[in-house]
């Protein structure tokens, strides 16, 4: 073993053990969350895996997966759902289960969130503890895990790999590993077209790391100026070459994977749909209270994104967690879905995390238990209802 393997293998360790609580209360929170599935599906006569993991967006995955792209469902209304909609990282992990392993590509699905999801949670654990210290970074990541949608994590959905991606690339931003940060974002990119959420964030630091250069007396930048480029050419390559590869295999140019979510009623109207569906539901008294929460809902968000600029959160957690969440208040997407969609906005949880660190840990405990109760049953409750569109 060469001396950078015997440094790297020790690092690695201290790693995982400082992180170690907080994945170990992650496995607890997500084992509590699929037994509440399990015991309420049974209730229902359902299946919970196949909730997992053989319906919704899970089936276009693993059709691309199965099949590759090209397959479309024209709907009554003369609306043309896509699979090019689907972004391809995780379909290709998907086969690359199916090929090395006996499982099917629905279990490949279900095993790559698995481990994504411990992946995404360290990452962020590793985010909040760097910047905040360990135990908001376990309070982080318990949060996280117990958000209302949080059974998604589990899912074979894109969100926990594109959460895992998106967390270490912030994490290889602050600590100055461009490259990393840009392959990071590359790959986050070819997951989700949240992807450029982590591109505008790496960018965002990129430049101003530069601009902090040129204040700073001259001195041996090279090296630096030189992994910080390549990081920051590699970031977008990702979501611009699949949109570029859609646009080519539609015949429609550098925009057609627009026309594309257009068949989806997807797209982004600076959120004007979304606040017509909330006004809609002030035209009845029942409904009315589900547009008193929405807004408090959305009021909460914006309140948590002010408190972690007012509390110094870095500038590239800042960019990623307002453009996440911009996309999702803004899309004219579905509008049950966008619990779903802000599942990787996590830098908004840090100002919670901080409050909670700085509790009695019988009371931040108590708390935390409770969240992951009521996201459990939530989670159950949901999946065996309407679940994410």
């Amino acid at each position: 073993m060469t001396d950078l393997a015997m440094r790297v293998a020790p690092a690695r360790s201290e790693a995982l053990r400082r992180a170690a609580p907080a994945l170990l209360g992650y496995a607890a929170v997500r084992a509590l969350g699929l037994l509440a599935l399990t015991l309420w599906s049974a209730v229902r006569d359902k299946d919970a895996y196949t909730l997992l993991t053989a319906r919704w967006d899970a089936l276009w995955y693993t059709r691309v997966a199965e099949l590759g792209y090209g397959y479309e469902v024209h709907m009554p209304n003369g609306d043309v759902h896509s699979n090019l909609a689907f972004f391809p990282l995780l379909p290709w992990l998907e086969r690359l289960v199916a090929e090395v392993s006996p499982l099917s590509y629905a279990d490949g699905g279900f095993v790559v969130s698995l481990l994504a999801s411990f992946a995404a949670a360290w990452g962020v654990f590793a985010v909040a503890d760097h910047v905040y210290g360990r135990r908001a970074g376990v309070c982080a990541v318990l949060l996280w895990a117990a958000l209302p949608v949080g059974i998604v994590q589990s899912m074979a959905y894109s969100e926990s790999l594109f959460t895992a991606l998106a967390a270490w690339s912030l994490y290889a931003v602050l600590t100055g590993r461009w490259i990393t940060a840009g392959t990071l974002a590359l790959l986050a990119g070819l997951t989700r077209p949240v992807g450029l959420a982590v591109v505008a964030a790496v960018w965002v630091a990129g430049i101003a790391s530069f601009a902090r250069d040129r204040s700073t007396p001259p001195g041996p930048h090279g090296a630096r100026h030189v992994t910080r480029a390549l990081g920051l050419f590699l970031a977008p390559l990702g979501v611009a070459g699949y949109v570029l590869w859609v646009g080519h295999r539609t015949g429609k140019g550098p925009l057609g994977y627009l026309d594309v979510q257009a068949g989806w009623r997807n797209g982004f109207d600076g959120g004007y749909a979304f606040a017509r569906f909330v006004a809609e539901k002030f035209t009845s008294f029942p409904s009315a209270l589900a547009g008193v929460g929405l807004i408090i809902g959305v009021g909460l968000l914006v309140w948590l994104y002010i408190v972690g600029v007012r509390q110094g959160q870095p500038l590239p957690l800042l960019v990623y967690g307002g453009v996440v969440t911009a996309l999702a208040l803004c899309a004219s997407s579905y509008f049950g879905s966008k619990p779903r969609l802000l599942l990787p906005a996590f830098p908004l949880l840090l100002p919670l995390a901080i409050s909670l660190s700085r509790l009695r840990t019988r009371r931040s405990a108590g708390v935390l238990a409770g969240l992951a109760v009521a996201s459990a049953v939530y989670g159950a409750f949901w999946l065996n209802g309407s679940g994410p569109p």
